[in-house]
C-alpha cells in the first residue's frame, strides 16, 4: 500500500480508537480500553489505597492491552510486509466482534472490554512499520505534543510552517471518533460496538483489494 493510502488508514484507525474509548469509558465508569495511561493512574491509586478490588479491572485491562501489542506485533512480524495492514485489521475486526457478541450476550460488561483493549493493542500494529508515522495509534499524548512543538518551530521559522498539520489532524480524529462513539452509545446502547467491527472489517477487505490490485511484478520481493 503507498503512503497515501496508509495515511488515510490511520486517520480512520484513530477515530475507530476513540469511538471504542469512549464506549469503554462510558460502560466501565472512568477506565479505558486504549488509554493505559489512565488506567495505570487508576491502578496505582487502588493499589495505594490498599483497595485490592477496585485494582482487578484497570490490572486486567492493562494486561489485555499487553496481550493485544504482543500478538498484533507477532502477526507484524511473522507476515510478509505488504499483509500487514489487513493481517492485524483481520485480528482487531475479530476481538470488536468478539467484544459486540459478549456484549450483547448480557455478560459482565468488564469481559466485552477486555476484548476492546485486546484490539486497541493490536491496533498500533497496523502502521508500525511506517516510520515516523503516528496515526492509527492510541498514542494521542505524543501526537499533541508533537504538534505543538512543530507549531512553536513553525513559529519561529525552524520548520515547514504546516508540519504540525498531520498531528493536529491525528488529535482531531481522536476527538471526533469520541464524540461520535459517545452519541452512538447514547441511541444504540453496546450495540454500537457494531460500528467499530464494521468499519475494521472494511478496512481489512479494502487493504487486501488494494494490495491485490497492485500485485509486486514477477521476479520481485515484497
Amino acid at each position: 500500500m503507498t503512503r497515501p493510502w496508509l495515511l488515510g488508514f490511520g486517520v480512520v484507525l484513530t477515530m475507530l480508537a476513540g469511538f471504542i474509548d469512549a464506549l469503554g469509558f462510558i460502560r466501565l465508569g472512568g477506565f479505558y480500553t486504549s488509554f493505559m495511561s489512565g488506567n495505570t493512574t487508576q491502578l496505582a491509586v487502588a493499589v495505594g489505597r490498599g483497595d485490592g478490588f477496585h485494582a482487578v479491572l484497570p490490572a486486567l485491562l492493562i494486561a489485555a492491552f499487553l496481550t493485544g501489542a504482543v500478538t498484533g506485533g507477532a502477526l507484524a512480524a511473522l507476515t510478509p510486509a505488504r499483509w500487514v495492514t489487513p493481517a492485524v485489521l483481520a485480528y482487531e475486526t475479530v476481538t470488536v466482534t468478539a467484544a459486540l457478541t459478549v456484549a450483547i450476550e448480557d455478560v459482565h460488561i468488564g469481559t466485552a472490554s477486555l476484548f476492546l483493549a485486546l484490539a486497541m493493542g493490536g491496533q498500533n500494529a497496523v502502521l508500525a512499520h511506517v516510520q515516523g508515522f503516528r496515526a492509527g495509534t492510541t498514542f494521542i499524548t505524543g501526537a499533541l505534543f508533537s504538534f505543538g512543538q512543530k507549531a512553536a518551530l513553525a513559529l519561529a521559522g525552524r520548520a515547514p510552517r504546516l508540519g504540525w498539520v498531520g498531528d493536529a489532524a491525528v488529535w482531531t480524529a481522536l476527538l471526533i471518533g469520541a464524540v461520535a462513539g459517545t452519541l452512538a452509545h447514547t441511541h444504540l446502547g453496546v450495540a454500537a460496538l457494531a460500528v467499530p467491527a464494521t468499519v475494521a472489517g472494511t478496512l481489512c477487505l479494502g487493504a487486501s483489494l488494494v494490495i491485490l490490485s497492485n500485485r509486486p511484478a514477477a521476479g520481485s520481493v515484497r
